[in-house]
């Protein structure tokens, strides 16, 4: 019988984030579901032994796909994609974890929206470290606590979500293609971003449902890519926004573009001299203001 959603984890070499993350999937209040486990390198049997210990349902579906060498984040992630069954589908990263009524609302959404192509859950970062076999938690923090909804303008900037927050209909794939194995990092953006070009979309709800693992002491393995990968994300950034940019230049021209960081330019200029003529006053009220314009340019 066909599930109803398809969970698509990659690991490498992280077992004590990936018994967290199975535990976080077998509490879910929905059980429809099929699991699919990319090993992206990893040893088979480190993986089969936390799926034991984690005593998975057994109405669960669990599948593992071994790779013998690391193909990469996003060739991984299509090889769940490539195997999944399921109506919805999503990206359960193996650091991090779910409410356990995050699958039962987010399929009670879409099967009310059918003009929606997925749903976003609202996110709480967990800041964490790593002590031996233990994961402690330091504090936590609202992501985005003054978006009102995934908009594509906003999306531009960055990221403005994170794969396990996000459950669509696995007919996506077959509009905008799988996800860009090209670039090693930030796939996730490009995919987020050519889903909103498709249409809108809207938070789950109020509440965070969805727990984003954050390790910033982190190294290697324990790391998150975000973090540890630092340069990589810019690079590729930068490589993707420049890309686009030669591209609407080469269509349009590039005079639209060179007025525009001309007037920035201006505007950076009186509002550093305006900061300056204000400096001994730093909790005056203009000051505040045009202190938070200037970190909103500069941003």
């Amino acid at each position: 019988m066909t599930p109803r959603v398809s969970i698509v984890m990659r690991t490498k070499d992280r077992s004590v984030f990936l018994e967290r993350a199975l535990r976080s999937v077998a509490q879910q209040t929905l059980s429809d579901w099929e699991l699919i486990i990319v090993n992206d390198g990893g040893l088979p049997r480190a993986v089969r032994d936390v799926v034991r210990a984690v005593k998975v349902p057994d109405h669960a579906r669990v599948h593992i796909i071994d790779n013998d060498s690391p193909a990469g984040r996003w060739p991984a992630a299509n090889a769940g994609v490539r195997a999944a069954t399921g109506e919805f589908l999503i990206l359960h990263d193996d650091d991090d974890s779910w409410s356990p009524r995050f699958l039962e609302r987010a399929v009670g959404y879409l099967e009310t929206q059918p003009d929606r192509h997925g749903v976003v859950s609202r996110i709480e970062i967990v800041w964490e470290r790593r002590e031996g076999e233990a994961i402690v938690e330091e504090r936590r923090e609202r992501f985005l606590p003054g978006s009102v909804a995934p908009l594509l303008m906003d999306q531009q900037r960055f990221n403005h979500f994170v794969p396990i927050a996000f459950l669509y209909r696995r007919s996506l794939h077959d509009v905008i293609g799988l996800y860009d194995e090209s670039i090693p990092v930030v796939g996730d953006w490009v995919f987020n971003t050519r889903v909103l070009e498709l249409g809108p979309l809207e938070y789950l709800s109020d509440e965070p449902l969805v727990f984003w693992h954050q390790r910033p002491t982190s190294v290697g393995a324990d790391s998150n890519s975000v973090i540890g990968a630092r340069n990589e994300h810019d690079l590729h950034d930068a490589l993707l926004r420049d890309a686009a940019f030669r591209s609407y230049v080469n269509l349009h021209g590039a005079g639209g573009m060179l007025y525009f960081e001309w007037r920035l330019k201006q505007l950076e200029n009186a509002l550093r001299e305006e900061m300056a003529s204000q400096s001994h006053e730093a909790t005056n009220p203009i000051t505040v203001a045009l202190r938070r314009l200037w970190r909103r340019i500069r941003r």
